[in-house]
């Protein structure tokens, strides 16, 4: 018989949630092959087996938690072991329940024998603990699982009955009636994943420990849009890679923040970490939600390194197979709403970080160009939040002034470095 352990799975990661087994019980695992699919706060990491051997038994369900170290699944040896033994061992969880109902249905009297309860479902501690939380009973629930056994995503997805309202004339009963009523509507349970928990708690964190403001700018792309016209052809043969707008936009940034050092700074303590190394977080919008891969030593990049690596790391994010590494350590963040049509937004700061620009949609719009002449322009307005306990407004805005100088003329970002 062999154990297996959640393994050691990073330096800030302690626990994780079982988002799918890979393998049953009843089938055999060799040595080497995934089988659980483990969310932590930043990624999903798929579990190989150790050990070769029967999967006789796991110890948690989807959804449940589980810690390093913890053991989730126990192999045996037995190759022969079948799935309608390992059935019927699950469908004895329970023998000291069923064994009294069978006593007592042997030496109760009839009239007894009908007021005992039936046989108590077989579900898991996750399930049970959520019909609590819900309220639901479990004898109302219909398992999917092909044991019997009821796990979390039943209770989960479970809607109760619609109840019958009475028609009540007192103020108490017409308020116990509206709340009938709210809970006789069509309502869908969905877990938050693992993963929109942390986003979710980070944010409010940031935004309860940060002095958050937000300054904007609007930057003229007529230049940058020339050059991607001219050179697109050109750049994609030698390169293999399409010359986009992060390029511009990471390079202008990394110039900016090595004038402007304090927005690629951090608080530790009552201490200032100013770095002075520049690796930018580009976010990517996952099916699970928002992540935030890291573009490392952005300044000593060519423009096409910057172009793949964002493109390699938005792959990974689609595909879910983002490592740890890919989005530890970043020092500030370019976020770009744009693509989903954004004209305008306030970015939230990605802790600890103290600054994060956001990009927005290319719009046609009338600039002046002098007194005297109107011109229609690709413009984007850009927002740069940032966190006041270090960065003064002044700073903040001379940042923003930058990025934007740089990029209405390209070419100043080749002089910068």
């Amino acid at each position: 018989m062999f154990e297996i352990k959640v393994p050691e799975l990073a330096e800030s990661i302690t626990e994780g949630t079982i988002a799918k087994w890979l393998k049953n019980i009843g089938d055999y695992v060799e040595k080497g092959e995934y089988l659980v699919e483990l969310e932590t706060d930043k990624v999903n990491i798929e579990m190989i087996s150790d050990f070769s051997g029967t999967l006789t038994e796991q110890k948690f369900t989807e959804g449940d938690t589980v810690r390093v170290g913890e053991t989730i699944a126990i192999l045996s040896e037995n190759e022969a072991i079948t799935r309608a033994e390992t059935q019927s061992k699950f469908q004895i969880e329970e023998p000291a329940i069923e064994s009294q109902q069978k006593i007592n249905a042997a030496i109760l009297p009839n009239k007894e024998q009908e007021n005992t309860e039936s046989p108590r479902p077989i579900a898991s501690p996750a399930a049970r603990r959520l019909a609590r939380e819900k309220g639901i009973k479990l004898e109302d629930i219909q398992s999917t699982d092909p044991l019997g056994r009821i796990r979390r995503q039943d209770v989960s997805s479970f809607v109760p009955k619609q109840k019958p309202i009475s028609i009540q004339t007192s103020e108490k009963d017409s308020q116990s009636e509206t709340k009938l009523f709210e809970e006789a509507k069509p309502i869908i349970y969905e877990r938050m994943s693992r993963r929109r928990q942390t986003i979710a708690k980070r944010l409010v964190e940031v935004q309860q420990t940060a002095a958050m403001l937000t300054t904007f700018n609007e930057i003229d792309m007529t230049a940058i849009m020339n050059i991607r016209k001219r050179r697109k052809d050109q750049f994609f043969e030698e390169h293999n890679v399409r010359l986009g707008f992060m390029s511009f936009f990471t390079k202008a940034v990394v110039a900016s923040l090595k004038k402007y050092p304090y927005l690629n700074a951090e608080i530790q303590g009552d201490q200032l970490l100013v770095k002075k190394f520049y690796d930018i977080g580009i976010a990517v919008a996952a099916e699970e939600g928002l992540v935030v891969p890291v573009v490392r030593e952005a300044d000593k990049k060519s423009f096409a390194e910057i172009e793949g690596e964002i493109i390699g790391l938005a792959d990974k994010a689609k595909t879910n197979k983002l490592g740890l590494k890919d989005l530890q350590g970043g020092t500030f963040t370019i976020t770009n709403g744009g693509v989903f049509g954004s004209l305008l937004s306030t970015p939230i700061i990605n802790g600890p970080q103290v600054g994060i620009l956001g990009m927005h949609k290319i719009q046609l719009r009338p600039v002046a160009i002098d007194k005297e002449k109107m011109e229609n322009r690709p413009m984007m307005y850009v927002a740069l939040s940032y966190d006041h306990r270090i960065v003064d407004g002044k700073e903040a805005v001379s940042f923003l002034s930058m990025v934007k100088e740089l990029l209405e003329d390209p070419e100043k970002l080749l002089i910068n470095g």
